[in-house]
């Protein structure tokens, strides 16, 4: 494991810090505000997996949508279309661990951002 900093990252939607990272991996946590959403984006250098640590999770994955509560996680494959959201009135926080050959904020693709960022 790399020594660095473990930096907050403020987003529209909430923040994130990186709490890990290796060759090939990259692991964060997510702190998603009451009533926030991720851009619906895809990574064509990374897979994701999400462990929901705290709160549910509002899903999209493809054309399919679901709810996760504490404890369940859910894998998000090379390219694939995804989001999550918040829609409850408590934080949701969210165990990220990405792997790939490039882990970088430049391998997003946004599809549709309610933050105006695409």
């Amino acid at each position: 494991m790399k020594d660095f900093t473990q930096e907050k990252f403020n987003r529209p939607w909430g923040y994130y810090v990186n709490i890990a990272k290796g060759d090939g991996y990259l692991t964060k946590i997510l702190h998603i505000n009451s009533g926030a959403k991720l851009s619906v984006q895809s990574h064509n250098h990374r897979c994701e997996h999400w462990f929901i640590l705290k709160g549910k999770a509002d899903i999209l994955l493809g054309e399919n949508e679901q709810t996760l509560s504490e404890g369940q996680n859910i894998d998000i494959p090379l390219k694939a279309i995804h989001s999550v959201g918040n829609s409850q009135d408590s934080e949701l926080e969210i165990l990220e661990i990405q792997t790939g050959n490039i882990l970088s904020e430049d391998d997003i693709i946004r599809y549709k951002d309610i933050y105006g960022r695409v």
